[in-house]
């Protein structure tokens, strides 16, 4: 079976994979977590987080032959990892995650999106270098289709997130390029607008494109269906 580590998107952490992590263990893989720069517990400055850090901490964290799990910003952390250790990493899965494109910084991308559904939550920070979203509608946001006592316990741990990392252009090289990829759009979700997700995928293989009927956090909404679709991925 396989060694699984789940990298979390904006705001969130480790914990956000608290009940997707048996699931994956339940059908024999080995399945873990990170805090990246600034979230849950790592101490970090949220102004000292930069995309190398973020990707850095993915690399470190890896086996041998590691599957990665992206979710949403955590896309481009797992894009860049795969060039920072080429070879290590045997499949990237991004998850309701933004794909980069060459040259792009994930601010970049998000503004090409046709909607942005996500800004009137966003509060961003006085001194500019962070934001966070608003937790009176983290609910609307993030976890629509999750069950009671989701977003109470999301409100609890949500953090600010460093800016910096997502105005910064990504370079793609050849460890990205080589290595294998699938992605996982969730179709009802109101983060990351469905329509984009199909566009950022347009010229993937179409057996390395899937799809759920959840909101943005699939890992809350139906952590059961996500590892059966994850293990799906692995066993090809």
């Amino acid at each position: 079976m396989s060694d699984i580590l789940l990298v979390h998107g904006s705001c969130h952490g480790a914990w956000c994979w608290r009940d997707l992590e048996p699931e994956l263990e339940a059908l024999g893989h080995t399945a873990r977590s990170i805090d990246m720069p600034s979230h849950g517990a790592d101490p970090t400055p949220v102004g000292d987080v930069t995309l190398d850090a973020c990707a850095q901490a993915v690399v470190d964290a890896l086996g041998e032959d590691t599957i990665v799990v992206g979710h949403s910003w955590g896309g481009f952390p797992i894009s860049r990892a795969a060039d920072l250790a080429p070879g290590r990493i045997a499949r990237l899965i991004y998850l309701c995650a933004y794909a980069p494109w060459d040259g792009y910084s994930l601010a970049d991308m998000r503004r090409a999106a046709p909607r942005q559904p996500l800004m009137h939550a966003v509060m961003r920070a006085p001194d500019g270098k962070s934001f966070s979203i608003d937790p009176t509608q983290t609910g609307a946001v993030f976890y629509h289709d999750c069950p009671d006592g989701t977003t109470e316990f999301a409100n609890m741990r949500l953090c600010p997130q460093a800016i910096l990392p997502q105005e910064t252009p990504i370079t793609l090289g050849a460890g990205h390029a080589t290595v294998c990829k699938s992605y996982i759009r969730c179709m009802d979700d109101r983060t990351i607008p469905p329509e984009f997700q199909v566009t950022m995928t347009e010229s993937w293989p179409p057996e390395d494109v899937f799809e759920m009927r959840t909101s943005h956090s699939p890992f809350f909404a139906d952590p059961k269906g996500l590892a059966a679709l994850i293990d799906q991925i692995i066993r090809g």
